[in-house]
């Protein structure tokens, strides 16, 4: 299916690896021009490089910037420009007990999670309906309306971008511009493809074994398996086409079923 992404113009924060990367790499394939994003300058130029060698006649360029010092995202919105597309991916991750997060790490997960996508958005929402058209996709999470235990504090960042992204989607009213969220599931990211790694290594496992108990003990995945980085790009590519013109202000998931109620 041809996206019709061709000359568009799209950064996508947090990009480097992971999903991001995924994202980045589907709307080069498509023949947008990505601007790629990651806080190392050396894994961000090799992250660029890849997506080159993958799509060749792309024009992919990234800018390093870490989303935790607003100082950086402003710098890094000053050189970025206008862009037609905008995924709002960036974010911190971990498990913790609620009662060893102190007020610090509450903040810089705010930071990351949430005020990301309100700076981006708030710097180039307005371009994109000036120009007509423009696509703002934020990557959520499944925890952000079934909150873990071990992951308040995740969780509530992730209902908060979903607050964001729903609350920006009515100054589109009557514009051919939309304003998106991904509700992503378990996914085998990089990141969590390194910590699978670290434990099999601890325990004189294979990764593949890990991987699978992991995702064993998490019983309300209907795939029963980890999600690939790419299957969640399928879905933000299609949301930031000119094909998705009337979805907006949704939550769409691409969860591998965790959340099964109807609605």
């Amino acid at each position: 299916m041809d996206l019709d992404l061709r000359g568009r113009r799209a950064f996508i924060s947090g990009s480097s690896e992971g999903i991001g990367y995924a994202v980045a790499s589907a709307l080069a394939a498509e023949g947008a021009q990505v601007i790629l994003n990651g806080r190392d300058p050396v894994r961000l130029a090799v992250a660029v490089d890849r997506i080159r060698s993958a799509h060749p006649g792309s024009d992919p360029s990234g800018i390093v910037a870490d989303f935790a010092d607003s100082e950086q995202v402003e710098a890094l919105l000053d050189e970025l420009g206008a862009v037609d597309i905008l995924i709002n991916n960036v974010g911190l991750f971990d498990l913790a007990e609620f009662d060893a997060i102190d007020d610090e790490a509450w903040m810089r997960y705010f930071e990351v999670n949430v005020m990301s996508g309100v700076r981006l958005s708030r710097r180039l929402l307005g371009g994109m309906r000036e120009r007509g058209w423009g696509r703002i996709v934020f990557i959520g999470s499944e925890s952000g309306v079934n909150v873990p235990a071990d992951m308040i504090h995740y969780g509530a960042t992730k209902a908060a971008m979903l607050a964001v992204s729903n609350g920006l989607a009515k100054l589109t009213r009557g514009t051919s511009v939309t304003v998106n969220t991904v509700l992503g599931g378990p996914t085998l990211s990089d990141g969590v493809a390194r910590t699978v790694r670290a434990v099999a290594d601890a325990q004189s496992l294979p990764p593949e074994v890990v991987r699978d108990a992991i995702i064993g003990q998490n019983r309300t995945t209907l795939l029963e398996r980890f999600i690939e980085p790419e299957e969640i790009a399928h879905l933000v590519a299609y949301l930031a086409s000119p094909l998705s013109s009337a979805t907006n202000g949704a939550a769409l998931r691409a969860d591998g079923g965790v959340l099964t109620a109807m609605l």
